[in-house]
């Protein structure tokens, strides 16, 4: 059964030190309760601890308070966090410093030998405290002795871990020259934004180079070209250049230009070894072409993004052919082709006309070239490749030029700052025959310079096309 606590016999009350009344239950100023107290033991021997004898009892030590006067418990401290004393009250010597972190750990030592200067207060929690500076006598390197090896290096787990560089596979960012770039095209380093691969284009074929840029306006390159030499069925060289310039205002213009390029390139390097007129393989070459570009419209991805306001990928196209003794040009769109005779003191040509509204106004002797050219409308043009074009009817024209020289074929995007003859001429280097890249770099930079508007493409031919060997490419 359950048994009331007994009241244990106490003169003070353990929580607040007032004075009780004999058969107090609890204490009248804190509300102690006394009935948990217990009962003082009868006897309290003097016990011997390790050969020490304990403190006399006449020693006055602090009471210990298992609560604050007001139910709770009293807060506990650690023994390292109070200050020490002895048994006579007096304050107990500061402890030796803490060793060295470099100092190496003294192995245990013997039983009955002297205690060494190493103390660990709380080995658990190192972090806690903070550390003395290490001795830097005990810390510099010893000085090299004549005839002795040096010292080894520290292992290589000791060393600060360099980043990890790119893998050579990798495309290394063009800002920071240390990050990789990941599927985005941003740089895992510095966050940088990389250029696309079609931003800056550019290729040398032999005598014949192409230099492609996006300008200084537009967000993509939509501009794409081919080039290529081969040689006819007499061993005669030829070279091959197509230019394509996206419609912008279709959808996929990017695409359609660079698979115009591609299917057209390829149609006239496989054609004039096997014989064919080279005119006739620019006629075929346009044809595949346009085959090419409205193939994009039926592709599922192009029809899943279709919406009233856009139509089929279209662009537009011209080339050119160079062999020893013949020039042929091909074209649908407004881009163009320019003669430049090597002496300049003869007058350049321009080659092609454009399918556009200026061009349907001069003919028509509605308005002058000047005054066509400067109208809004100058640049809509009348014919591309692409599946909602109108009957596509492909321009080739033949040419036998009595003087060497360079063919110029580009897009609107360079003659926009050289329109006539004349003025692509003065644009044109001295040494383009020579040195078509470069005369194709200073082409797109005169266009930059002027302004970027428009992306901006153009190949050199040199004319008659030197040989190099049959099949090169």
């Amino acid at each position: 059964m359950s048994q009331m606590p007994q009241q244990a016999a106490v003169s003070k009350c353990p929580s607040c030190e007032e004075p009780l009344e004999p058969g107090d239950r609890f204490c009248g100023a804190c509300g102690y309760d006394l009935s948990v107290v217990p009962a003082r033991p009868e006897d309290s021997p003097t016990l011997a601890i390790h050969g020490v004898v304990s403190a006399p009892d006449d020693v006055d030590w602090p009471v210990a308070r298992d609560s604050d006067g007001h139910g709770h418990p009293a807060p506990v401290h650690a023994a390292a966090e109070l200050p020490g004393t002895d048994s006579g009250g007096s304050p107990l010597p500061p402890p030796p410093p803490a060793a060295p972190p470099s100092a190496p750990v003294a192995p245990a030592a013997p039983a009955g030998a002297p205690a060494t200067g190493v103390r660990f207060d709380r080995p658990g929690e190192p972090e806690e405290y903070p550390l003395q500076a290490p001795d830097p006598r005990l810390t510099a390197e010893p000085a090299p002795v004549p005839g002795q090896a040096p010292a080894p290096e520290p292992a290589a787990a000791s060393r600060q871990p360099a980043p990890a560089a790119p893998d050579a596979a990798e495309k290394v960012c063009v800002a920071c020259r240390a990050g990789r770039v990941d599927d985005d095209g941003y740089c895992e380093n510095c966050g940088h934004a990389q250029p696309r691969e079609r931003d800056h284009m550019e290729q040398e074929s032999g005598p014949i180079a192409a230099v492609s840029d996006r300008g200084l306006r537009h967000h993509r390159n939509e501009d794409a070209f081919s080039v290529g030499c081969t040689a006819l069925p007499d061993g005669a060289p030829a070279s091959v250049a197509i230019v394509c310039d996206g419609v912008s205002s279709a959808t996929r213009p990017d695409d359609a230009s660079l698979a115009a390029s591609r299917a057209a390139g390829e149609t006239l390097l496989g054609a004039l070894p096997r014989g064919t007129h080279p005119q006739q393989a620019m006629h075929d070459a346009i044809l595949a072409a346009s085959q090419a570009v409205n193939a994009l419209a039926d592709e599922p991805a192009t029809a899943r993004e279709q919406a009233p306001h856009q139509n089929a990928p279209a662009c537009t196209l011209v080339g050119a052919v160079v062999t020893t003794g013949l020039l042929v040009v091909g074209w649908v769109g407004d881009s163009r082709v320019y003669w430049v005779p090597a002496d300049r003191t003869t007058p350049p040509a321009r080659l092609t006309e454009d399918d556009s509204w200026a061009a349907q106004m001069v003919a028509a002797g509605l308005m002058n070239e000047a005054e066509a050219y400067a109208d809004e409308r100058a640049h809509a043009i009348t014919g591309w490749l692409g599946a909602d074009a109108y009957e596509l009817e492909p321009h080739t024209a033949s040419f036998k030029p009595d003087r060497p020289g360079v063919v110029v074929v580009c897009t609107d995007g360079l003659w926009n700052y050289a329109e006539s003859a004349e003025e692509m001429a003065e644009a044109v280097p001295l040494d383009a025959a020579a040195r078509p890249l470069h005369g194709a770099r200073v082409l797109v930079g005169h266009a930059l310079d002027g302004g970027g508007h428009d992306n901006v493409t153009v190949a050199l031919l040199p004319f008659p096309a030197p040989s190099q060997g049959a099949g090169s490419a």
